[in-house]
């Protein structure tokens, strides 16, 4: 890695301060906002929450490449409440929607782009600003559009190796939402869990909802805290209001401190007992990966990872009707043959009271 190879090194060296673990993710985000995104379907390895900790810091707009689909799924819960507006290049009203996003501020999604990006919204994604005053403008063909600072856009494509011009990649933040083989493994890994063992798979789920639950509240507790301290006027001592509210504050944050604790040894047992299915996700991540190599031979061969889930589930599925066809006859079998036995102790019983019975008195 190269923070640990080279900026840790440099920092240790020249005697400058540094906190024990080296982590660019808890400058950029925290958990509690993980926590958020892994409610709307960020898949929760750390490549992903990577790629959704730049996409979110980033200054430039940011171009997408998400074949398997799972960047864009998370990006249209997150900002759907922004007022995301979702449009492609091939949509004859999509010049006009990104005007009007631009001047009321909504984020714009451009899905599904091939190699080939228009030029009439070069002017956007290359952030050509025109200050006038403290007021920026975009112009855009022959207009001059206002620039809202809430408005953001991002552009998708699901080519899993796009062409594009080298303008293109230097105005916008490339980030690669392509799955990773240690991604997959814990994605199939979730799905295998869930099939063979559901009632483990909605304990693990409760909990890491409960656990993003916590994470979030404690947050906002702390935000609370802060700003209410910032807020006080005159001795914070004679602000009972205040006292009362730190008070029940610090009695909340102690329950859920205690709550965590509990979730946490919980959440062990659990991933102990998924362990067993881990050689089960690690072939399945293997085949995906070795069928997308396929399309070496002949371009015919492409595969989604949505259908590969499917078979999947298909396979699952057919191996347990067959596994459960299996136990059901053996077990008739062994009722068979305990009747048989019974049967054949009845006969020899019932010769040895007739040989009695004909025994002279």
């Amino acid at each position: 890695m190269i923070i640990n190879d080279n900026f840790v090194d440099f920092f240790n060296k020249n005697n400058i301060p540094l906190s024990p673990a080296a982590n660019p993710l808890s400058v950029l985000s925290d958990e509690a906002t993980v926590a958020g995104w892994n409610n709307f379907a960020l898949p929760p390895d750390r490549v992903s929450t990577e790629n959704g900790s730049i996409l979110t810091n980033s200054a430039r707009y940011s171009l997408i490449i998400d074949p398997q689909l799972q960047g864009i799924t998370w990006l249209k819960k997150t900002w759907e409440s922004h007022g995301l507006q979702v449009t492609r290049l091939s949509n004859p009203k999509m010049p006009k929607t990104i005007e009007q996003s631009v001047e009321n501020g909504n984020p714009v999604l451009i899905e599904n782009m091939e190699n080939s990006i228009d030029a009439v919204i070069q002017p956007v994604y290359s952030r050509a600003i025109i200050k006038k005053g403290k007021t920026k403008y975009i112009k855009m063909g022959d207009k001059e559009l206002t620039l809202n600072p809430k408005f953001n856009l991002f552009l998708h494509t699901k080519l899993s190796n796009p062409h594009y011009p080298p303008e293109i990649q230097a105005e916008c933040t490339l980030i690669n939402f392509t799955v990773t083989e240690n991604g997959l493994e814990d994605q199939l890994l979730a799905l295998v869990v869930k099939k063979e063992r559901p009632d483990l798979a909605a304990q693990k789920e409760e909990l890491i909802q409960q656990q993003n639950g916590f994470k979030i509240k404690l947050k906002e507790l702390e935000s609370g805290l802060l700003k209410q301290l910032a807020e006080a006027k005159g001795d914070i001592l004679e602000d009972i209001a205040l006292i009362e509210s730190l008070e029940f504050s610090k009695k909340l944050s102690t329950e859920i401190q205690e709550k965590v604790e509990i979730a946490k040894v919980t959440e062990e047992n659990i991933n102990v007992s998924s362990e067993f299915y881990r050689p089960a996700a690690s072939r399945g991540a293997l085949v995906f990966f070795l069928m997308n190599e396929l399309y070496k031979i002949h371009s015919f061969y492409k595969f989604s990872l949505d259908s590969f889930v499917i078979v999947v589930n298909r396979a699952i599925d057919i191996v347990a009707a067959r596994d459960k066809a299996a136990k059901a006859a053996t077990g008739e079998g062994e009722e068979g043959e305990e009747k048989e036995e019974g049967e054949e102790g009845e006969a020899p019983a019932e010769a040895e009271a007739a040989a009695e019975d004909a025994k002279p008195a």
